[in-house]
């Protein structure tokens, strides 16, 4: 299972992601994304994602290309990130104004 939360912060929107980022559930989390308008400079926290296979190194990818920034607090999550070259940010507060959590099952 996949879990992503929006948070609008002043400074933007940001978007933190919790479990499996695989196959699938890495698909839903892009067309999530594609819906909701996401700026440069959008921050996406993967401190806990627990796994990441091909598709969803791809999503992040695909959010690297549009200058996304990272915020990854455990060393798996470090380890992706510096795998895919991924642009980490220092340790950030998500705390912000709004939350919509969503969390994709399988179908």
């Amino acid at each position: 299972m996949i879990r992503a939360e929006f948070i609008q912060r002043n400074e933007g929107r940001a978007l933190k992601l919790e479990g499996r980022l695989v196959g699938a559930w890495a698909v839903q989390v892009k067309s999530l994304l594609s819906r909701h308008f996401v700026s440069h400079g959008f921050l996406v926290d993967v401190s806990e994602v627990t796994y990441v296979d091909s598709v969803g190194e791809q999503l992040l990818t695909w959010l690297r290309d549009l200058h996304a920034k990272f915020v990854a607090e455990t060393c798996y999550a470090r380890d992706v990130c510096e795998k895919l070259q991924l642009d980490l940010q220092g340790k950030e507060t998500l705390t912000g104004l709004s939350r919509q959590r969503i969390e994709l099952l399988p179908s």
